[in-house]
């Protein structure tokens, strides 16, 4: 009994007093079974401590409560006298308090096993993400960077969103997409889109042909089945930000637009005039693909982000509204922004997100570029 006791003491630390509840209801039930009258039996009761513990408990602290429900049951015949403890009603009352006890270790048991599963696939689909959408650099040239990769599946953190950068002998291209679709068929094509991208980023003259490099493979592997989607297309948007000027180029393949943050005024949508459309779907083009530009000054953010950032809801199913919670930010570094950015995301959204979310903030340094490796 003593090593009962020192048992249930440690249990109550460390953020499980819940299980106080389940030993006081105990406590009480035994309490009013002795003193209520012979022909009331209040001990059926006792049923619910061990039941209400697999809440906060695993299956040591059920096996313990169910003990000291047994126990109890046994304490409150014998106080009752040799009659009722040793009567087949009493008798069957504790076999099933202890039938009802091992059937909840069990299942306590099992459900940590399925837990401890769950978090290997979770920490192995983590380390898979990594190896193909690997978070950007801290630094690529004169620009600090953060990314980060949000997940919707529970079981997962990969998905169908991707983002890449590349540093060239003249600046640092950069993509940011979604693949139409989920599972391993997204995962096969931002594996595949991100290789191209890093082999075409170095040797493509034009961001004009390095976007049509890759519009040209997605369609390829379509045709050629390499892909497990035969409608595969790709939402995404291209900068290529020079280290000698301040003015970046972008293309826009259907893709969200990104946002400028300066101390000095309001988040601003950098709008593409003339889109072009998903990657996959070149021969929709009416004209080649258009350039944009637009000047990212030593102190600005810019943020880029997939779809679901902004199409994040609430309760209420009211989306994100992104521009005006990210108004106050402008004075943080690209990874107090994100950390902030992911905070209030998950606030919005109650700690679930409808779909994958990828996020990639930078900022210019006034410092001169760092050379390419």
């Amino acid at each position: 009994m003593p090593h009962l006791l020192e048992r249930v003491l440690r249990l109550t630390q460390g953020g499980r007093a819940w299980v106080a509840v389940p030993i006081a209801w105990i406590v009480a039930v035994s309490v009013f079974d002795v003193l209520a009258p012979p022909d009331i039996h209040l001990s059926p009761l006792l049923v619910a401590a061990p039941a209400i513990t697999p809440m906060f408990g695993g299956p040591w602290t059920v096996s313990v409560v169910a003990a000291m429900a047994v126990t109890a049951q046994t304490v409150n015949g014998a106080l009752r006298g040799p009659d009722d403890l040793f009567s087949a009603n009493h008798e069957a009352q504790i076999l099933a308090l202890v039938i009802v006890g091992a059937s909840l270790v069990i299942f306590c048991a099992l459900r940590e096993r399925h837990s401890k599963e769950l978090e290997q696939v979770r920490y192995i689909a983590a380390a898979a993400q990594r190896v193909v959408v690997p978070p950007l650099p801290d630094q690529l040239g004169s620009l600090r960077a953060a990314s980060l990769y949000l997940a919707s599946e529970d079981e997962a953190q990969i998905g169908g969103d991707l983002y890449g950068a590349v540093r060239t002998a003249s600046g640092t291209r950069l993509i940011i997409g979604d693949v139409r679709g989920k599972g391993m068929s997204a995962v096969d094509e931002v594996a595949s889109l991100l290789g191209a991208f890093r082999v075409a980023a170095h040797h493509a003259p034009s961001l004009r042909e390095l976007v049509a490099y890759l519009d040209d493979n997605v369609r390829r592997r379509r045709k050629e089945g390499a892909g497990s989607n035969d409608e595969v297309f790709i939402t995404a948007t291209l900068l290529e930000v020079p280290d000698s000027t301040s003015q970046v180029q972008m293309i826009s393949c259907g893709h969200p637009p990104p946002l400028i943050l300066n101390p000095d005024s309001l988040p601003k949508t950098i709008e593409h005039p003339h889109p072009a459309p998903p990657l996959g779907l070149g021969e929709l083009a009416d004209s080649p693909y258009r350039i944009t530009s637009f000047p990212l000054e030593p102190g600005d953010l810019l943020l880029m982000h997939t779809d679901g950032v902004t199409e994040a809801r609430d309760t209420s199913g009211a989306f994100y509204p992104l521009t005006e919670r990210i108004a106050d930010w402008s004075n943080t570094n690209p990874e107090a922004f994100l950390r902030l950015l992911h905070c209030d995301l998950l606030l919005h959204s109650g700690g679930k997100l409808q779909d994958d979310a990828a996020m990639i903030v930078l900022e210019r340094s006034a410092e001169p570029a760092l050379d390419v490796a």
